[in-house]
């Protein structure tokens, strides 16, 4: 956990990071992928795991697989980042590349995976998954103690379905605001709606919550226990880049800013406050990051 006097001034409250871009793979993912994998039955696992993701699903997978002691095979989008792709493959796994403006991901991940015999390991829409994401509201909470607002990112839902479950249990007095980026608002809808609603894939320089839809596990949480969605534009994401770098030196991508950007847009409501921000990751390619916040 982090804090910073800097933060808190510009926040007038008392913020508490969980920096999960200083996790295992660089991002949370890998608490519900090693959770998922490490709950399958060993012939299962013996016989290949296969995940869809545009990097810190893959990464986690792929690490996931190579400490349970089996193989991977990951789904990952053209245009993922080159230092995602990278790690994934250093890991071990086995790459099949796509065009996520042309093809469904969960139609070819769920096709090779037939053909294969693979078991696959869904980036959010799995209770074992969910699981694993809730340790890190768990360990911010355990750390920073009771907490009056918790900002969380949300793509398909994992990261908030877990925290929900996780801060319901532990600190249920909190009020729990997801993120996401302004263009790929499909929550918000989902949220106003009650139902998933889908769009298209969003144009985001938060490329981890380039996600058409909330999974089906995840809404069904989130539909209840969220307090509030907001969403935040991606020169927002940049700004908070560029102050965790300056003034934290921490290296965070654009996705991994979302709860930041969202709980210093809400200055007012948030007055003395004690928040709790989780940073999810901080996979990003360093010419990219370097062109983003210089």
């Amino acid at each position: 956990m982090v804090t910073s006097r800097t933060l808190d001034a510009m926040a007038g409250a008392s913020l508490f990071l969980k920096c999960e871009n200083l996790q295992r793979g660089g991002a949370f993912k890998f608490r519900g992928a090693y959770t998922a994998l490490s709950r399958l039955p060993e012939p299962q696992r013996a016989a290949g795991v296969l995940a869809f993701s545009s990097g810190n699903h893959a990464q986690a997978v792929a690490l996931a697989a190579r400490e349970l002691g089996t193989s991977a095979t990951i789904v990952m989008p053209l245009d993922a980042p080159a230092s995602k792709v990278a790690a994934t493959r250093g890991y071990g796994a086995e790459i099949v590349t796509y065009d996520r403006y042309a093809v469904d991901r969960e139609e070819l991940a769920a096709t090779i995976a037939a053909e294969r015999g693979l078991t696959v390991i869904p980036p959010y829409d799995h209770p074992d998954v969910l699981a694993g994401q809730g340790t890190a509201t768990l360990e911010l909470i355990e750390e920073a103690g009771e907490l009056d607002a918790l900002f969380v990112c949300l793509g398909g839902g994992g990261l908030l379905s877990g925290a929900i479950l996780a801060a319901r249990a532990t600190s249920p007095g909190v009020r729990i605001h997801g993120v996401e980026p302004a263009a790929g608002d499909d929550g918000l809808r989902s949220w106003r709606a009650g139902e998933i609603v889908h769009i298209d894939v969003p144009r985001t320089i938060a490329d981890g919550a380039q996600t058409q839809h909330l999974g089906r596990y995840p809404f069904a949480i989130i539909r209840e226990g969220v307090d509030e969605i907001l969403t935040v534009d991606d020169e927002a994401l940049v700004d908070c880049m560029r102050l965790l770098a300056s003034r934290l030196k921490l290296v965070v991508e654009p996705t991994g800013c979302l709860a930041l950007a969202g709980a210093l847009s809400r200055r007012e409501s948030l007055a003395g406050q004690r928040v709790g921000v989780i940073v999810s990751g901080g996979n990003v390619d360093l010419d990219r990051f370097a062109a983003l916040v210089g």
